[in-house]
């Protein structure tokens, strides 16, 4: 990209959080698991099997699923 050019960017990405503030929004950073990362795969598959038949955990999932809102949503 090109010094002059760059400018432009910069510009463009302040008015653009400037207007998201305004508009009472923040920028938050999050953290998030690589699922690209070797061994991902097998670790969410582990995991899911130690709370395949855990009754908490059936009680959880059901709770969610009674009180989602779903209203407008397609599948």
């Amino acid at each position: 990209m090109k010094r002059c050019n760059m400018a432009g960017v910069v510009e463009r990405v302040q008015k653009h959080r400037a207007s998201l503030r305004k508009a009472g929004m923040r920028p938050v950073q999050i953290w998030v698991p690589d699922t690209r990362r070797e061994g991902f795969a097998e670790e969410c598959k582990r995991q899911s099997a130690l709370i395949k038949n855990d009754q908490h955990e059936k009680e959880v999932l059901r709770f969610l699923d009674e009180s989602a809102d779903r209203e407008g949503w397609k599948a």
